[in-house]
This record gives C-alpha cells, structure tokens and sequence, in this order.
C-alpha cells in the first residue's frame, strides 16, 4: 500500500498530516491563531449536547456528521483541546495540521526502484496467456483464476466498486471505460504543506484525477477494462468509483475518510477497497501509558468514528475490503511501535502496543475483510502482515525478492503491474516531459497508445494494498454473479453473504514448515521471521485461503458461519 503500511518509510520521513491535539498544545490559554480541528462525540450524545459542549470549550462548529457524531470546529483557544477532552459529552479532538513533505519513493512498495540498477533491469519471465497486450505480466490473474472467471463472469455494470484512495486517473484508456463520473467524490481538499500548491483554486481536486498514483495502481487492478488495450483487472466489467480520502502524499486522515465510508454507504456502493491506515497513528490505542491525555483521547475518538463509519457502510450494503499492512508482523503480538505520530512538534517516539487496547484502522475494524499479500511462488511476501486475529485471506500483492535462487528473483516481473498517470511518473522521473519512459526504466514502466495518439501508462508496485483490490475484485464478481435485484432498480448482495462465499471459494493452503519461516535468504534480518499458526482450514499467513475467483463465480452460494 502506500506509506500507510511503510512504518520505515514514516520513521524516517516528515511527511505529516492530521495533527492529534494535545501534543504540542501551549500551557497558557492565552487566545492564539485560529486552529481547526476533528471532534467525536461520546456514544449517546446528541448533535445539540455535543455542539454545546464544543462551545463550551471554546469552539465554533463548521460542519457536523451526524451519522458518526464528527464535527468539524474552528477555535482560537491555546487550550480547546484540554477543554474538549475534559468534556463528558465528546471523546477528543484532532487538530488539523500539516507539516513537510512526502517521501519520494515508499520503501516497501517501489522496493524495485530502490534497488540496485543491475537488478532492476533483469526482466521476469512473462506468464500467462495473453488477454489484453500487457496480460501476460499479471501473475496475479492467473494464480487467482480471474482469467478462467470472466469466462464465467466479468462483472456487471450495476456493481460499483468504490476506490478509497488518493484519487482515480480516468484519463486511463483501460480506466475511463469502467468509471462512473457522476458516482466518484473527492472529500480530501489539497494542504499544500504536504501536498504540494493546489493545481486548482479551490485546493479540490477534480475527480477522475490522482496526483498521488496509489489509488489508480488500486483501481486498476480491481476494474482495468478487457478492451484489447494496455492491461486488464480482475472484474473488467464492473463500475469503478473514485472516492478521494486520501491525500496526494499518501496521507489518510479521519474526516476525509469517515465522509468516504459515509457517502459509499449512503449512495449504495457494492464493495469498497482500504488501502490504508488513518494517521497519524500506526496504532490507535485507548490509554497508552506513552501519551499524553490529550492524545489518548484523539486516538479514542478516531477507534469511535472509524468503527461507526464502517459499521454504517456494512449496515447500507458495502463489502468492506482493507491491506493487512507492510509492517511485516503478527497484528495478534505487535512489536513496539516506534513511527507514530508521523507528524507535528513532537517526534515520533517508542510505545509498547497492548493487543487488547490498540487498533490499526481500518483493517482491524468491524466488518473488514482484511487481505495479506503473497508472492508469485505462494510464499508470504516478507513485509506483509499476518496473525490468525485479523487476516481473512490472501492475495498475490507481489514480492520483488521472491524467487530466491532462481533468476527471477530480484525482478520486477515479481511485483503487481497495473495502471498508474503519467505525471506522477514524470514527477518521479521515470517518464520525460515528452511521455516518453527513460533509459533504464523500461523494465518497470509501460506505455501503450492508440492510433489517435491516447496512451495509458502502467507500473509494478508491490504490498498488501495491491493483495486488497484483488480481493475486493473477487468480491464485486460475487455480487455479480449471485446478487439480486434490489427495489426498483437497486443490485446488490448482503455483505455478509459475500464475505462468506469469499471465504468459502478460497485456495485453502496449508502453513509452510518449518511453520517458523526466515527471510535471511532474502536478505532480511531475523525481525522478519514469521511463525505460521493455525490449520490448512485457517492460519496466520493464508487466513482461509488464497482468493479464488474462478471458484468463486462458479460456486453457488452456500453461507456458513464465520468461526
């Protein structure tokens, strides 16, 4: 995924986003320059109760979500967020605060690009049968059957698959065909401090675009059209929708995010895929003893509006799909976390991370079909993820080191192709003014065009937010093929019941043994030893299985009950 999963990446990074009050607040409540700020309400509280506690404390309120108890507040006060966090009617408040700037390349996913020259230009063999021009690159289709299913069942246009990410490039030959211009919203205005300065007046970006590039890889992946063009996704034919709540830096933040699983639920989405983490904390932990109070409480309010904004979705028909993470360990044991908060005054210092009080959102909130990523072999890649408390499934998300002692490893070939706009490969300079691919990236960047000149533009990354839209592809082709019509002119399936057909259809695959596998072949210190726990029904590293598209589209629907 993007930096979200990159916890080395944040380490090392400014990159810094949505500021949680209370870090660097001054000890004097002196009146100061007006701040704005994220507030959740308690469980039970009214609007009214709510807003007054906001004035009360000193703040204005600019916005409300009513459906999660958010507000949005502007206040002068140096001391808001100690007033807000001692109110009995509100859990805490997030300050809105940005300072530096993205990291150039995220660690984990462009792990090719970081690599030594002479790897990089050692090219995978190609795989597959060839379906559109580029197919023959998709490992991933093939391992998961997709290019059996579609056969099958390719998707349905009534079936929309939301894209929770930086944005969607619908420039894309093999994106414009599937995506919904009248669906797709953009709630994550520009902040120049990280984002760079705004290409329009008012900061909002127009949908159809992605400054960021992650999202488009995600979408592309899901829906690319089967149109003899470029590349195609796991269901071709489905509609894709461009739901904005991350920032072009790679940054997710509560209120861009909230608004997203709001607005997919209210306008009836299908599925929607997580490709992130909400900052700026890796963790969010109830009462960690590292805090401060002020921090507690904003971690608590993001735990409570996360968790009402996904059960809202669920409750409204979204199959809710998310990346496990690139953290590279067990979520049911996680090691201490050293990179958070990724932002602000305070530098990011070690918490120990208690299981029983800490999340990582949204991948571990309730309804969440939460994917680890695999490489070409079947093997977990080394920076995925896994633990038999959260995973649900597996799916290919590439792994640049797999294959080691063949000449595959260290290639390219081994990460996930999928499309990806042209200026963001001009920004990281692997594409020239002209368009055209620079000397020695010919092995990872791709170009295709037409005859009247339109191109689309392709690229390998690799992490479990590219396992997670294959997964979620999988899912729109389950309500696809077995949904049902839905009032006058509705189309859907009960999540719950795409959930566990999903889980149903799966590759079931066995723990490798020893169950205790090392990475040191690859290169990577005993941090990255992984224990596979668990049976070949259910464990650590498969969850029930590697996704199964093909089964899935051919099996009837026979729900079981989750253990």
């Amino acid at each position: 995924m993007s930096k979200r999963f990159t916890a080395g990446a944040v380490a090392t990074a400014t990159v810094l986003a949505l500021t949680v009050t209370g870090m660097s607040v001054p000890a004097s409540a002196e009146p100061t320059s007006t701040r704005t700020f994220t507030v959740v309400a308690e469980d039970g509280v009214s609007a009214d109760a709510a807003i007054a506690a906001i004035r009360a404390a000193g703040g204005t309120v600019v916005s409300r979500t009513d459906e999660v108890g958010m507000f949005q507040v502007t206040s002068d006060r140096a001391d808001f967020v100690a007033k807000a966090t001692a109110a009995t009617a509100l859990i805490g408040a997030s300050e809105q605060k940005a300072i530096g700037r993205k990291p150039k390349l995220d660690r984990v996913e462009q792990e090719n690009q970081l690599a030594s020259a002479a790897a990089t230009k050692r090219a995978g063999k190609q795989r597959g049968k060839k379906m559109d021009p580029l197919d023959d690159k998709l490992w991933g289709l093939e391992m998961i059957r997709a290019d059996k299913a579609r056969k099958i069942e390719p998707g349905d246009r009534r079936v929309t698959v939301g894209v929770l990410d930086t944005g969607v490039d619908a420039s894309n030959p093999d994106i414009a065909p599937n995506f919904s211009w009248s669906l797709s919203r953009n709630f994550a205005p520009d902040i120049v401090e990280i984002d760079g300065e705004c290409e329009v007046a008012s900061c909002l970006d127009p949908v159809g675009t992605d400054d960021g590039g992650h999202g488009t890889h995600v979408a592309g992946t899901i829906g690319a059209a089967a149109n003899g063009f470029g590349l195609s996704g796991v269901a071709p034919n489905v509609t894709l929708v461009g739901l904005k709540g991350g920032q072009d830096s790679g940054y997710f933040f509560l209120d861009p995010v909230v608004n997203s699983l709001l607005y997919a639920g209210k306008v009836g989405l299908d599925v929607v895929n997580m490709s992130f983490y909400v900052d700026p904390w890796l963790y969010n932990c109830t009462s960690n003893p590292a805090d401060s109070p002020e921090a507690q409480a904003a971690q608590r309010a993001t735990i409570r509006a996360m968790k009402r904004a996904l059960t809202f979705a669920h409750n409204r028909g979204v199959t809710l799909v998310g990346a496990l993470g690139n953290n590279h360990e067990d979520l049911g044991d996680p090691r201490p976390d050293a990179s958070s908060p990724n932002y602000g005054d305070v530098p990011p210092y070690p918490r120990e991370i208690d299981n029983d009080s800490c999340w990582d959102l949204p991948a571990e909130g309730p309804h969440v079909i939460s994917v680890s990523s695999v490489g070409p072999s079947g093997k977990k890649s080394d920076f995925s993820n896994y633990g038999t408390e959260q995973i649900s499934v597996a799916a290919p998300g590439g792994w640049y080191r797999d294959g080691f002692g063949t000449d595959s490893f260290r290639t390219d070939a081994n990460m996930i192709l999928s499309t990806y706009p042209k200026k963001v490969l001009q920004e990281e300079g692997t594409v020239d003014e002209d368009g055209n691919i620079v000397p020695g990236a010919e092995t990872f960047v791709f170009k295709e065009c037409r005859t009247n000149g339109e191109c689309g533009y392709y690229t390998y990354l690799q992490g479990t937010s590219m396992a997670a839209p294959h997964a979620a592809g999988v899912a729109a082709l389950i309500v696809s093929r077995h949904g049902k019509r839905q009032g006058r002119s509705g189309y859907g399936m009960a999540p719950d019941l795409v959930e566990q057909h999903l889980y149903r259809t799966a590759a079931e695959r066995a723990c490798p043994e020893p169950r205790l596998q090392s990475y040191t072949d690859e290169g990577r210190s005993a941090e990255y030893d992984a224990y596979c726990a668990g049976s070949v029904n259910f464990n650590g590293f498969y969850g029930y299985g590697i996704i199964d598209a093909f089964a899935a589209v051919k099996s009837p629907v026979k729900p079981r009950i989750r253990p």
